[in-house]
């Protein structure tokens, strides 16, 4: 008797909760959202998110609330929103590094990337490019850089990245590895050492973001060959896209969304992904990321989560053939 009790009682609280969501998500969110970055303040994706959170405080009525977690590639944030409560109202702006790259380079992390979470939408995107300095190297377009660095002794060629282990990193191993190349990988603790380095000709070439390396562009100390998303930027419309000059595997954004706790009822990721959508969709925001290299990415959740994985398989690759890993 005291188990048949049990079990009913149990069946209908489950009920209870389970008609009590659809009811609560019409009014979704009812208090601040927390979204956990994984970036200092100040960084040009926490300040994205900032102007979103503008008009999601407009929209809802709620505040956005930034919680800046900085460090070990994402996975002090990553663990952060993985523990958190289910409920809607702690957000991962998740990215390349936490969802794609780190399960390849790490033996073993706090969180799992397809199981510790739910995929809520894409939120924005940005180029990599294949930058040299122009004063040592003499090619104007990517051809000429892949012949000029062949006729290079072994090691004779380098590049730099911003971090070792991340997308600039591994994109240039895709391109040895596509274009019959040795060049030297040269990791830097950040983008403006990176670029400092490149414009004083310690390396001869970088992936970085176009943004970082645009005023050298103009001062004609950097070159820009070719940049990395699927159509060229408007703020270097004459530079051609890895696509077009035949190397479709370098096809990469620099990309983050945002994700929610697993365990999230559907009904909410769905209200957050309505409101993220509809305000990623505003032609003034789009406006002003186009000058800062960004294009919103709204997506399903679906799509993001297809997403996510169609990346984690290139840069698992790319890992592969660099035969790095990371510390733990």
């Amino acid at each position: 008797m005291l188990k048949r009790n049990f079990i009913q009682g149990m069946a209908a609280l489950l009920a209870t909760t389970c008609a009590a969501w659809p009811a609560a998500a019409q009014t979704f969110p009812e208090r601040p959202v927390r979204v956990v970055v994984p970036f200092a303040a100040g960084n040009t994706l926490d300040g994205a998110l900032r102007q979103v959170a503008v008009d999601f405080q407009r929209s809802t009525g709620q505040p956005l609330i930034i919680d800046n977690k900085a460090g070990g590639g994402g996975i002090i944030a990553a663990t952060t929103v993985a523990h958190a409560a289910p409920d809607g109202y702690t957000l991962l702006l998740s990215n390349t590094s936490m969802l794609a790259i780190n399960p390849h380079t790490f033996a073993k992390l706090p969180y799992d990337a397809d199981k510790s979470f739910k995929p809520v939408t894409g939120f924005l995107g940005a180029s990599l490019v294949l930058a040299v300095n122009a004063a040592n190297v003499p090619a104007r377009t990517l051809s000429e850089f892949i012949a000029w660095a062949r006729s290079n002794p072994p090691g004779g060629a380098s590049y730099a990245s911003f971090t070792a282990g991340n997308s600039s990193h591994f994109a240039g191993v895709i391109l040895n590895k596509r274009a019959g190349l040795e060049m030297v990988h040269v990791p830097f603790n950040g983008t403006p050492p990176a670029v400092q380095n490149l414009v004083g000709g310690q390396v001869q070439a970088a992936f970085l973001p176009l943004l970082a390396v645009k005023p050298q562009v103009d001062s004609g100390k950097v070159r820009v060959l070719a940049v990395s998303t699927p159509k060229r930027s408007p703020l270097m419309p004459d530079v051609p896209t890895f696509r077009e000059a035949g190397f479709a595997d370098l096809t990469i954004y620099i990309w983050s969304g945002l994700s929610a706790p697993a365990g999230t009822p559907d009904v909410v990721i769905a209200r957050l992904n309505t409101e993220f959508r509809k305000l990623l969709g505003n032609p003034e925001l789009q406006q002003k990321w186009r000058e800062l290299d960004f294009e919103a990415l709204p997506m399903s959740p679906t799509e993001y989560r297809d997403f996510v994985q169609a990346d984690s398989k290139r840069w698992a690759e790319a890992v592969q053939l660099s035969g790095f890993k990371a510390s733990e």
